[in-house]
């Protein structure tokens, strides 16, 4: 019990230091979204950006996202919170009916593809 005590707490002392590096506007699963990426190489920084889409997202932290490239699936997870992510940009909103979208990994072409959501934007 000690020892669970412990963990909670340096949990908790984390958890109050998170804070996005950006305002990052709600995503959800199936979103075709846009992430830029700071990586460091040496004494080099450089922006890499990311389009994919998402297929799983856990609470608010993590998303999942997957795109295929010259014929191979690739998937990446990024935390939201991390520092090196320094925008994330959604392109398309589509129509999902599930929360995890892990059966995209066994199609391909257009059945890989989902449906477009139009969301009506109030004048």
């Amino acid at each position: 019990m000690k020892s669970m005590k412990i963990v909670t707490k340096v949990y908790s002392k984390f958890q109050k230091n998170k804070k996005p590096s950006f305002n990052f506007p709600k995503v959800s699963i199936g979103d075709l979204v846009e992430i830029k990426v700071l990586i460091k190489e040496g004494n080099k920084e450089r922006l890499q950006k990311y389009q994919a889409t998402i297929i799983a997202k856990k609470k608010a932290e993590l998303i999942k996202v997957r795109r295929v490239f010259q014929g191979i699936g690739i998937e990446y997870s990024f935390p939201l919170f991390a520092p090196h992510i320094v925008s994330l940009m959604i392109k398309r909103h589509s129509k999902v009916r599930r929360s995890k979208l892990f059966y995209l990994r066994n199609r391909i072409g257009k059945k890989a593809q989902l449906k477009v959501k139009f969301i009506l934007l109030k004048t």
